[in-house]
């Protein structure tokens, strides 16, 4: 009955005091910060060093990333700014009106990666709009990537001090 118990607690929904919920916030902001415009940092960084095919392959991946990113912020951005207020909206009142602790979480999430996201495709329009040399690439990349790890960085600082507040409030409170 003792396994019952603890698989039970794994598999908890209560988004702060639950595992899961930290390695996915962690799991989240490492991607986010390793592949920037959809292309792997440690494929910039290689290139960075390398040259040659490697810097070619670099530019290939964001050239196709670039439009493919500009193609659907052109093509379906009303509609995807549209749905992703709403959805941060609904986030927002189920979290912090109705003190649901999971839409807490995944609001808690979704707006710094919904600024990501704003971020990366203003990069990219900045990208293809004029042409960069190679050094004026990496260190527009180099640039997101820092500007993405800050917010990474506030993200999971801003969700644990929250999350910190609601597991002492229910411990206070007593569920």
């Amino acid at each position: 009955m003792g396994s019952m118990a603890t698989t039970l607690e794994l598999i908890d929904l209560r988004s702060f005091s639950n595992l899961w919920f930290w390695i996915a916030l962690a799991v989240v902001w490492s991607s986010a910060s390793h592949w920037v415009l959809g292309v792997p940092f440690d494929l910039v960084l290689r290139a960075h060093r390398r040259g040659g095919s490697v810097e070619e392959d670099l530019r290939d991946l964001i050239r196709i990333n670039v439009n493919r990113m500009l193609y659907i912020a052109d093509a379906a951005g009303e509609i995807a700014v549209g749905v992703m207020s709403f959805l941060l909206t609904v986030l927002a009142i189920l979290g912090f009106f109705y003190w649901v602790e999971f839409a807490q979480a995944l609001l808690l999430i979704g707006l710094p990666l919904t600024i990501v996201w704003i971020l990366s495709v203003r990069t990219a329009r900045k990208i293809a709009l004029a042409p960069q040399t190679t050094a004026e690439l990496y260190l527009r990349l180099r640039r997101l990537r820092f500007v993405i790890q800050v917010i990474g960085m506030l993200s999971v600082l801003t969700t644990s001090f929250w999350g910190m507040y609601v597991n002492a409030s229910v411990g206070v409170l007593g569920g």
